[in-house]
């Protein structure tokens, strides 16, 4: 693989910032993501932003299939013609937009669940993973790489400044893991921050389980949503429109002290909550 600039150059395209376009400049470095992901000869990989193939390649030299997504067209001409000069011939491309791609989909034309892998766009990174979640009975495991400061706001525990709403949807539903770091010096254009990879296993989640996942993911938002409230107080204002009676009967019943912040319960104190809450109506 060529370096990016040198690519990009030859071909007239220029980099979009405000898109979140930021290339490995460096192949080992995608050899090296793919080897710390552990995936095998028979997975089947979503790509997130394929961009110039610097993670596309070395991954379809290790998997079965990859569907790649790139919504750049520019760009996903710049990767039909990399991968045809690699004689790669096991990935799709897609021309979409991740946060409008009809999962069900390539599930039915792959018919195996995904596994989902990319260097996310850092502006809408938590809105990819949001969706990650909400279809993650289609998908093993997410492999992302973040902004370091989101990845951090991700694996955060109860008590941390930087714990919310994020931190507690993910770990809910997986077990998360950090498999390496990157210093901004090997993107470009060089974004200003640096970037961690991150393992999110859905197939071995934390034994938890809210009898109403969706009132449990609302309760969560509106919790997170005032954060600087008692947990009473930002309930009580939120969008769930539980009488503040019901509320105090389910802080009760839950063993959870109403005066406490959001930010102190841990991920098990939410779904206690929940449950305690759905079961009231």
């Amino acid at each position: 693989m060529n370096s990016p600039r040198a690519l990009l150059k030859a071909w007239g395209i220029r980099p979009k910032r405000h898109t979140g376009q930021h290339f490995l400049n460096d192949s080992r470095v995608g050899y090296e993501i793919v080897s710390a992901s552990g995936l095998t000869s028979n997975d089947v990989v979503l790509e997130i932003g394929a961009g110039l193939g610097a993670l596309t390649i070395p991954l379809a030299l290790t998997v079965k299939k990859v569907f790649a997504v790139e919504k750049d067209k520019k760009i996903a001409l710049l990767l039909r013609n990399e991968l045809l000069e690699s004689d790669i011939q096991n990935v799709t491309i897609l021309e979409k937009d991740i946060l409008r791609l009809d999962l069900k989909n390539i599930i039915d034309e792959s018919q195996e669940r995904l596994i989902m892998l990319g260097n996310l766009p850092y502006h809408i990174s938590s809105q990819i993973l949001f969706r990650t979640i909400a279809f993650r009975h289609l998908i093993t495991a997410a492999i992302f790489m973040f902004q370091k400061e989101l990845a951090e706001r991700i694996k955060a525990t109860s008590g941390s400044k930087i714990y919310g709403r994020l931190s507690v949807a993910v770990q809910y539903c997986a077990s998360v893991h950090s498999l390496l770091t990157l210093d901004a010096s090997h993107f470009y254009p060089r974004p200003k921050v640096d970037s961690e990879l991150l393992l999110i296993d859905f197939d071995h989640p934390p034994n938890l389980l809210a009898n109403d996942e969706a009132f449990f993911f609302r309760l969560v938002r509106a919790a997170f949503g005032r954060r600087r409230k008692t947990l009473r107080n930002a309930l009580k204002c939120g969008s769930l429109g539980i009488p503040e009676e019901v509320l105090g009967q389910a802080f009760d019943r839950a063993g959870i002290d109403p005066m406490r912040r959001p930010e102190t319960l841990s991920v098990q104190d939410f779904v206690i909550l929940s449950n305690v809450l759905s079961k009231e109506g």
